[in-house]
């Protein structure tokens, strides 16, 4: 099992590459980095949202249980957590909390700092959303015994336990404030991470500075850091012009190469996949996307293949493929893939199918009328692509522009028939990458708000395999009913160009565009 479980990772962490080092010179103290971000945040609450427009801006001000060792990913250490031991049976897990971790307040941070933090995770109160509540739906109680020590008791067995412990969007909030507003974090920013809020207005700059009582010695080394909302041509003028420093989610292709002719060696590029696919979700509650006939006739519609080569060339994204990673070993191989709906070959034959679903459902005359995100790189590029593909079965499309905060909140309301999304993670992991395609009631995040008890208990049983290869049985089945539903529909998967200035030391590249966001490591050599 050893040896099974140790390749598994030997081939996940080989599938992330590349992943860059921390730079070995000594770190220098002081200066503010100035970064753009693609779109504001629609909350300031990191268990309510799962859109980098969020997470750029808050992570430098919170702390986690756990995480991603910054330049050796994907080897989990401790945040607040000094250690941790897990039951012979690992159905209880137990944490020490550090003793020098202070909240910007000035408050000390405890166990029941953590205990109330994860009880909001996975049971929010009303009014209150968690968006991986799925996630920790198998934790049967936490306690805090005492002020350092955190229990926690599962249901059963977890194979991605440590990596959700892990996760970024896991912020620690204060027990004391949450139990006056459960509701606090979304209106106001206060962690125990390296930078404490300063200002922030929309449309703009969010500022930081360093927080001088953060618990790892000499962290942070930059002395602030401004987040510019700035998007499109916008951001690749502003990196062209040394206006910006880095842009952390990615450039396309052509956006890179401007900056480059112009920046010349004052500019670094650190390129590789990225565990984001992107894919269209079909509200299932609104007729006639209730329709499994309907649905699939859009995904048989896509010829993915010419996809995949026009969008290599003209945004961020590579690989058209399912819901996990392609070529990471729980992903659909290209042969598995080719056998579901809408990866087929033969693309003719797919979409003379889909015009038999859509005249069979009564759909003759469909009208798709879908919500995109306005950011170009690739969500504009995607739609249409989309109207594109669809208007040569005869489906017309009508597509409405949306900023991210308008679009967030769209998206979970249910205001829509179709809507472009995303499904990206800190870890390629089936339960953490699946989850949120589990039944609405149960995943809040699940856009497309399907109800289906049996990818339920496809997904409860793959999450307690500790087996890897049984556990890929499970994940294959539950991923081939997903795409066979087509209630979300998989596209492409996206491709990090991450620009830096020369001068920006110590961010470690990793293939999630949500980690090491904390800037922590971060540091200006003069």
């Amino acid at each position: 099992m050893k040896t099974i479980t140790a390749r598994i990772l030997a081939a996940v962490a080989l599938a992330a590459l590349p992943v860059f080092a921390i730079a070995q010179e000594t770190p220098v103290r002081g200066g503010t980095l100035t970064f753009g971000v693609a779109g504001e945040p629609n909350t300031l609450d990191c268990h309510a949202t799962n859109t980098f427009a969020v997470l750029h801006y808050v992570a430098p001000h919170y702390s986690t249980l756990l995480r991603f060792a910054p330049g050796e990913y994907p080897k989990i250490e401790g945040d607040i957590a000094e250690s941790w031991t897990a039951s012979p049976d690992g159905m209880t897990w137990t944490f020490r909390i550090r003793p020098n971790v202070r909240f910007h307040d000035g408050t000390v941070l405890t166990s029941a700092d953590v205990k109330a933090s994860f009880e909001r995770l996975r049971e929010p109160p009303t009014g209150v959303v968690s968006v991986r509540k799925a996630q920790f739906a198998d934790i049967v109680s936490i306690e805090a015994p005492d002020p350092a020590t955190v229990v926690m008791r599962l249901r059963g067995p977890d194979a991605a336990f440590l990596p959700a412990m892990a996760s970024p969007w896991n912020c620690i909030y204060s027990a004391q404030k949450l139990a006056s507003d459960p509701e606090y974090p979304q209106r106001k920013v206060m962690g125990t991470g390296p930078f404490v809020f300063e200002e922030y207005r929309q449309g703009q700059p969010w500022v930081g500075k360093r927080f001088d009582g953060y618990f790892r010695q000499g962290q942070p080394y930059l002395d602030a850091f401004r987040a510019i909302p700035i998007d499109g041509a916008a951001t690749t003028n502003a990196l062209a012009a040394g206006q910006l420093q880095a842009e952390f989610r990615g450039l396309g292709p052509a956006q890179r190469d401007r900056v480059a002719a112009s920046r010349g060696d004052k500019m670094r590029f650190f390129e590789g996949d990225r565990i984001s696919v992107y894919v269209l979700a079909l509200n299932t509650q609104r007729a006639p996307f209730d329709d499994v006939r309907v649905r699939r006739a859009l995904t048989l519609a896509l010829d993915r293949r010419v996809g995949q080569a026009t969008m290599t060339r003209i945004s961020s994204v590579r690989n058209a493929g399912g819901f996990l990673r392609p070529g990471t070993p729980m992903a659909a191989t290209p042969e598995e893939l080719a056998r579901l709906p809408g990866f087929g070959p033969d693309i003719a034959a797919a979409r003379a199918e889909a015009r038999r679903l859509l005249a069979e459902a009564g759909q003759t005359k469909l009208n798709v009328r879908m919500i995109s995100r306005s950011i170009e790189n690739p969500h504009q590029q995607l739609a249409v692509y989309l109207i594109d593909q669809w208007r040569q079965i005869g489906v017309t499309t009508e597509n409405t522009k949306l900023e991210t905060a308008q679009w967030q909140t769209t998206l979970l309301a249910g205001n829509f028939d179709a809507i472009t999304d995303f499904s990206a993670d800190p870890v390629d992991d089936p339960t953490i990458q699946l989850e949120r395609f589990t039944s609405f009631d149960r995943a809040p995040n699940n856009a497309s708000r399907a109800i289906d008890r049996t990818l339920d208990d496809l997904f409860d049983r793959q999450k307690r395999e500790l087996d890897p290869i049984k556990r890929r049985v499970l994940v294959r089945q539950f991923e081939d009913r997903l795409i066979g539903e087509a209630s979300t529909i998989p596209l492409f998967w996206a491709f990090r160009i991450i620009p830096i200035a020369s001068e920006v030391q110590g961010w470690p590249f990793s293939p999630s565009h949500f980690l090491y966001q904390d800037l922590s490591t971060v540091w200006i050599k003069p």
